[in-house]
């Protein structure tokens, strides 16, 4: 199924009740506030009459929609006009494309993009431009973020003087015929942004050398998704979102969207209809959108090579080692394709995913969940996402090319241990080896994903101590509020370049 059609450009309401005040009242981040409200006082000084423009091709589901509602609102709370901007188009064969780009920059996929392609790249990005040209005044800053609406600022008529940004949240750290494909495709829309913005220096093309700067995303402490949850708060979420069956009555009450679960013959049901196992069990999970680039098959894969080496192999580790092994389940959760626009292979790479689980063994299956975890309401979904990270003993994320990966630093940040990978350029730089987790060499090599969930579920008092590194590593580096003072010298500097 295809998502509902979307008209151009649609400004965003950011509501949060959350200001710069909530994180100072928080011991441990009160330096951090401090120091942010220091740092952008110049900055504030000098764009206080300005507006800065956010434009991004969702508002829901994904790293970038995840983090602008804590960076605007944050903005604004130090004194600064920001407005984020989505745009939309009426033809699906527009996302379809974008994604196409997408993959290419990550490597994959076919490399040929035509004069069809274009056409209808810019005919979108036009159709939006129309609509933010009228908005835009001297001396504003627009900061255009991915692929998608990049070639919005050509496609602008008369545009007042600017600055401009473009914000890739995406890269690959090795060149091949599909992401020259990419950037010959994006290279003549790049060459019209006064600077770009990257999350690795690996990222940056040759031909924005000298006009890149790298910023690391950073998660919010606050948000939903990664604020502390009581163990009381946390079973109400899973019971009030439907993803555990109830063990008693709770205060809150059930969301209007509940989670669902692949049942044994691939259909969709209820996810708390059975129990998972979330408040008892040692769980793996990985919480991710449904892209093949995430790595889900391969961690599945891996996780049944551990199945069957406690149940049919010859295990010689102790008894309760065994019994944590015998015990372990698989999560494998992430939003309702139909709920994001900008990627329609989403509901595809789940299928394929529902495919493999209906072949499992009835044994080995009943010890995996693919939930689907609504999209109905953002805090409702996030808050989801919160507990059933907390209740998880691994977080995983397997994935096979990733531009930063989000979710490690939020599990990071809850104290979990993460699995990931060394070929990703993003898990490299969040996560390091046997500190805060485990980074394999080959996301697709179903034996070491096997040896490396058994090293980390075998130890347990090895686990927390990674998990409480893993949560000083984002401490002092993953943080929105870092983010956002590297986002205010760069604006200034900019500002100060162009003059005026």
């Amino acid at each position: 199924m295809i998502p509902e059609p979307r008209p151009p450009l649609r400004r965003v309401t950011v509501e949060r009740d959350t200001r710069l005040d909530d994180y100072a009242a928080v011991a441990h981040l009160a330096g951090a506030v401090s120091d942010l409200r220091l740092e952008t006082r110049a900055v504030v000084s000098r764009l206080a009459d300005r507006t800065i423009w956010m434009v991004s091709s969702t508002s829901r589901g994904g790293g970038v929609a995840e983090m602008l509602p804590p960076a605007v609102a944050l903005l604004r709370d130090v004194g600064l006009r920001v407005e984020w901007l989505v745009i939309g188009s009426e033809d699906p064969a527009f996302f379809a494309l974008t994604k196409r780009i997408h993959n290419l920059i990550h490597g994959s996929g076919d490399p040929t993009l035509g004069d069809a392609d274009r056409t209808l790249y810019e005919r979108v990005n036009r159709e939006n431009a129309a609509a933010l040209g009228e908005l835009l005044r001297t001396g504003d800053i627009l900061i255009v973020h991915d692929p998608q609406p990049l070639a919005i600022v050509t496609q602008l008529s008369h545009p007042p003087p600017i600055i401009t940004v473009w914000r890739s949240h995406i890269g690959l750290d090795v060149e091949n015929a599909a992401t020259r494909a990419a950037w010959d495709f994006l290279g003549p829309y790049l060459d019209a942004y006064d600077e770009a913005v990257f999350s690795a220096p690996e990222y940056i093309p040759g031909r924005l050398a000298g006009r890149a700067t790298v910023i690391f995303p950073g998660i919010d402490p606050l948000a939903p998704k990664n604020r502390e949850l009581s163990l009381r708060h946390a079973v109400e979420v899973l019971c009030s979102g439907g993803v555990i069956p109830c063990p008693g009555p709770t205060v809150g009450e059930r969301y209007l969207a509940q989670a669902q679960r692949v049942a044994a013959d691939g259909t969709w049901a209820p996810a708390g209809a059975t129990d998972i196992g979330l408040l008892t069990r040692p769980i793996v999970t990985q919480i991710s959108r449904w892209d093949r680039l995430k790595g889900f098959l391969p961690l599945l894969e891996g996780f049944v090579l551990l199945k069957r080496l406690v149940h049919e192999g010859e295990y010689e580790g102790a008894p309760l080692d065994r019994r944590r092994l015998e015990l372990v389940r698989l999560v494998l959760a992430g939003p309702d394709p139909l709920a994001i626009q900008d990627d329609p292979e989403a509901r595809e790479v789940l299928d394929e995913l529902r495919g493999a689980y209906r072949a499992l063994a009835p044994g080995v299956r009943d010890d995996v969940a693919i939930l689907l975890l609504p999209m109905h309401s953002v805090e409702e979904n996030a808050l989801m996402v919160n507990a059933i990270q907390r209740a998880s003993t691994v977080v995983a994320q397997n994935s096979l090319r990733e531009g930063f990966g989000l979710t490690i630093a939020e599990a990071m940040w809850k104290r979990i241990p993460v699995l990931s990978n060394s070929r990703a350029v993003g898990p490299r730089q969040q996560l390091r080896d046997r500190l805060d987790g485990r980074l394999i060499a080959d996301p697709e090599d179903r034996r070491e994903l096997c040896g490396a969930l058994r090293e980390m579920l075998e130890d347990p008092v090895q686990l927390e101590r990674w998990g409480q590194a893993a949560q000083r590593q984002v401490h002092e580096q993953f943080l929105v509020l870092s983010q956002l003072r590297t986002w205010g010298r760069l604006l200034l500097t900019l500002a100060e370049r162009k003059g005026g």
